[in-house]
């Protein structure tokens, strides 16, 4: 008895052994490293897989029904109820689709919601064609009376026009007639009524902020500042507004209409390609714009590359540009014959009497004009003048040539 249970116990710690050594093995094998516990069974993979999609298609739905009505303005359907109370200004910005502008009015307290402006715009055609701008609408109307209100042409307010070759001043035709200047019209785009009161800023205050603001504060780009600082205060920002439609928010200060503008200006220049267009013509930026705003008064665009061509020909061998648009520029006059008193005049603007270009550009230059002032014709032409009614130019590379080209403008009355 006393043998068979001391073999049982030697059998116990033999087994012992056997476990602990086989246990031991597999840690090595394993590198020291517990099973991966069993995978789950495959209906709980499913399951989870499910419920990640059902999670996806959710935020897909959630993301479309936003973006949806974002774009129809679909929400709550409040409506106020008749005309409206108050006067308010809005933008609609380029690009706006019905719900933005519906968006818009909803903030600014115009319509109760975006759906009630754009339920009311699909028995209105015309809300398509909403130009971006400024617009007078009245709080508190109902969807209906929104969309009358913004479809009439006199909403919109604070928009003008600047052709190319317009002067920050205003000028004086031979018969008395004044034509606006950049300063002029942008005082007469501030104007709206408001509630029973003007907006209008005067003339004189903007010429205040032309002549004496901060420069870079209004906008004007940092490659230009050092020239334009250095001018006569009234023509620091000649030429620095160029031409294009505007769009001023009525109510604005003297300096928010003046920086609204030359923001806006300072974009289209860069889009111009200002200042890298000056690259390689051995003229800064500044002097580029200065000679596209000389294209601007002496010639039609036909007639800009020549005219370019003119310009650098005659800088390159220190000859005076002798062009009357310089000084009747000074003048604040129209582009008419000057007289020998006009032109003994001494000034810095007076290219009869001084070489080189005048110190700041003498008007407002276009696209095409800074185009061909960075890109002149090839030529060797030295004289233009004006040899025919439509304001075409004749040139010449010596003077007997432009003697017989002032003839033939004489001939055709162009003179």
């Amino acid at each position: 008895m006393t043998n068979h249970h001391h073999d049982s116990h030697y059998d116990e710690d033999l087994d012992l052994f056997d476990e602990a050594r086989t246990e031991r093995f597999a840690k090595v094998r394993s590198g020291g490293r517990r099973k991966p516990p069993p995978p789950p069974p495959k209906k709980k993979r499913r399951a989870v897989l499910w419920i990640g999609m059902v999670v996806v298609l959710a935020l897909i739905a959630v993301g479309g029904y936003y973006g949806y009505k974002q774009l129809t303005g679909i929400g709550g359907y409040d409506d106020f109820t008749g005309q409206g109370t108050e006067d308010v200004v809005i933008q609609v910005k380029g690009g706006d689709t019905t719900g933005d502008i519906g968006a818009t009015l909803t903030d600014a307290g115009v319509v109760a919601s975006s759906r009630a402006f754009v339920a009311a715009s699909e028995s209105n055609a015309k809300v398509r064609g909403v130009q971006p701008g400024y617009y007078v609408m009245k709080k508190k109307s109902s969807g209906a009376a929104a969309v009358r209100q913004i479809v009439n042409p006199k909403a919109q307010v604070g928009q003008f026009e600047i052709k190319g070759g317009a002067q920050l001043e205003s000028i004086t035709q031979p018969n008395g007639a004044v034509v606006d200047g950049i300063i002029a019209m942008l005082a007469k785009a501030s104007c709206a009524q408001l509630n029973g009161k003007s907006t209008c800023v005067p003339p004189e205050q903007l010429a205040q902020v032309a002549a004496s603001g901060d420069l870079s504060k209004l906008g004007v780009p940092e490659w230009a500042v050092p020239d334009a600082s250095k001018a006569e205060p009234k023509r620091r920002l000649e030429g620095l507004i160029v031409p294009g439609v505007y769009d001023v928010r009525p109510g604005s200060t003297p300096d928010e209409l003046m920086t609204q503008v030359v923001t806006a200006s300072a974009e289209q220049l860069q889009a111009w390609n200002m200042p890298t267009i000056a690259d390689n013509t051995g003229y800064t930026p500044y002097q580029i714009l200065t000679m596209a705003s000389l294209l601007e008064k002496e010639a039609i665009t036909k007639d800009f590359g020549k005219v370019s061509r003119v310009t650098y020909n005659r800088l390159k061998i220190g000859m005076r540009l002798q062009y009357d648009s310089t000084i009747n520029y000074v003048l604040d006059r129209p582009e008419i014959h000057t007289s020998d008193k006009d032109r003994d005049a001494v000034g810095p603007y007076n290219t009869y009497g001084n070489t080189g270009l005048p110190p700041t550009p003498i008007s407002s230059p276009g696209g095409e004009a800074l185009t061909k002032a960075a890109n002149p014709e090839p030529g060797e032409w030295l004289y233009f003048v004006k040899c025919e009614k439509d304001g075409t130019t004749c040139f010449a590379v010596d003077s007997a040539g432009h003697e017989a080209n002032k003839a033939r403008a004489q001939a055709n009355g162009a003179s």
